[in-house]
């Protein structure tokens, strides 16, 4: 079992026949991701690789292929339409790879999500995977992914892929990975994916991987405190950032005590979760979480 994405995933593309959409279309094709439809503006009759159809619209692309998640490699100006688009059309996951999208746009895109039956990941984030079902809706490498049982929520996409290496290298397997985005205003947070991932009978344990800015990880530390039951082993970084610097994500940015590293572990150790010393110990620590857990 896996969340979000699976087997059962029929994945659109929009912006299929862009630099990057072409090229991580492929590489989820060939991760074994069921591409079934593309779609860019002016392009529609076109075929992608042979195989995939090319629409003009996203509601074309439904009515004739039936999606149920979006892939979005649309520049940032016109992003926020196109995920609407999908949403409009019925699909009930999207994923925004697109950077830079204007915060106001994401705060009207989260604004109409509500009381609407879809998961938005992202923006600014590498998208999931779930290495069982061969089936990655993202940028991230498959191939340091191994199925598995342990479960990565993460704000920064090359800690993700760290962790993920690690974690593979020392046979720990991964249930689903996901990058929910490192912008101040994402679709979904820690506390939704980790709500997934609780209610998953296939997931153990997670690794969490957090940043200075906002209180996004004192929310998780909040609901793992009450209402999760499985081991959390965390990773916040920036802990030797200036107050008050601006690092790479646009949501990195330390806005009062809450945002320093510091009150982040030290809320998500009160709530049990064991706290990782630096990206080097990312595997060996959850290993020893683990050892641990199965000794009790």
């Amino acid at each position: 079992m896996s969340i979000l994405v699976d087997e059962n995933t029929r994945l659109l593309v929009q912006g299929i026949t862009g630099r990057e959409g072409s090229f991580h279309a492929k590489r989820c094709m060939e991760y074994g991701t069921n591409l079934v439809a593309g779609v860019t503006p002016g392009r529609g009759g076109q075929m992608f690789e042979d195989t995939v159809p090319v629409y003009n619209t996203v509601e074309q692309a439904v009515a004739e292929t039936s999606p149920n998640a979006s892939l979005v490699f649309v520049p940032a100006p016109f992003a926020a339409d196109a995920i609407v688009e999908a949403i409009d059309s019925g699909i009930s996951t999207v994923v925004c790879i697109s950077e830079r999208i204007p915060v106001m746009d994401t705060i009207r895109v989260v604004r109409y999500m509500r009381g609407k039956d879809v998961t938005l990941i992202g923006p600014n984030c590498p998208g999931m995977i779930s290495p069982a079902a061969r089936c990655k809706v993202g940028i991230m490498p498959g191939l340091i992914h191994t199925p598995g049982r342990i479960g990565i929520v993460s704000r920064s996409g090359t800690l993700t892929y760290e962790a993920v290496w690690q974690l593979s290298g020392l046979g720990i397997g991964q249930s689903t990975s996901v990058g929910i985005g490192g912008d101040p205003v994402v679709g979904t947070s820690f506390v939704d994916i980790l709500k997934m991932f609780n209610n998953d009978s296939e997931t153990d344990a997670v690794v969490l991987i957090g940043e200075i800015g906002g209180t996004r990880e004192q929310e998780a530390a909040e609901f793992i405190s009450s209402d999760f039951g499985k081991p959390v082993t965390a990773l916040i970084v920036g802990r030797s950032a200036p107050p008050g610097r601006r690092m790479g994500h646009a949501g990195a940015i330390v806005t009062g005590k809450a945002g320093r590293a510091d009150e982040k572990v030290k809320a998500l150790e009160a709530a049990g979760v064991r706290t990782i010393p630096s990206p080097a110990e990312i595997g060996t620590t959850v290993q020893d979480v683990l050892a641990g857990s199965n000794r009790q």
